[in-house]
């Protein structure tokens, strides 16, 4: 099965998908005291795709390292699925988003998560989730992906995110 895959850290890479880069932000809640953080919180917003990021920190370089102790960044990335990627038609693929968090994550694609594949355990865990099957070219989506520190008890290091891509792989014909 052919496949072939966008850097999503790389300007001409994701000029492809027409996206402006990442945009990250720290918090549960970016903005809010305490990083958001209270009792029994229902949800983030931050997940979901008509949030307004728009004063968030922006550009591309997701591996700037975050924290000290018990922290949370929210990474968001906008953007439209194109026509064909590196010659592959898109409308012949699924389409994954890949990626690998330092240390706990979830990957919410247009506010939702899969519960099964889209939570990161683990520390340096990869992850890998469908974006969309098959690829539905000029479609606009939004990535947003949860890092906090762990263990939650005593949280050491720092967050980031260490790579992250956009695989395109061919389906069988039916």
């Amino acid at each position: 099965m052919p496949r072939v895959a966008l850097d999503l850290e790389q300007k001409s890479d994701l000029s492809i998908i027409k996206s402006d880069g990442w945009r990250v932000a720290l918090g549960l809640e970016p903005g809010e005291p305490n990083q958001g953080l209270v009792a029994e919180k229902l949800a983030s917003e931050a997940r979901l795709p008509d949030y307004d990021d728009s004063s968030w920190e922006s550009g591309s370089d997701f591996q700037k390292r975050y924290s000290v102790g018990f922290t949370f960044a929210w990474y968001r990335l906008r953007f439209i699925m194109p026509d064909a990627v590196k010659g592959q038609d898109v409308s012949t693929c699924r389409v994954f988003f890949e990626t690998n968090v330092d240390n706990y994550g979830e990957v919410f694609v247009d506010g939702k998560i899969d519960r099964n594949i889209g939570v990161v355990t683990g520390n340096n865990t990869p992850k890998r989730v469908l974006v969309e099957e098959p690829g539905q070219p000029g479609q606009e989506h939004v990535i947003a992906v949860l890092v906090a520190n762990a263990p939650l008890g005593e949280p050491v290091g720092s967050i980031f995110m260490r790579h992250a891509t956009l695989a395109f792989e061919s389906q069988p014909p039916r």
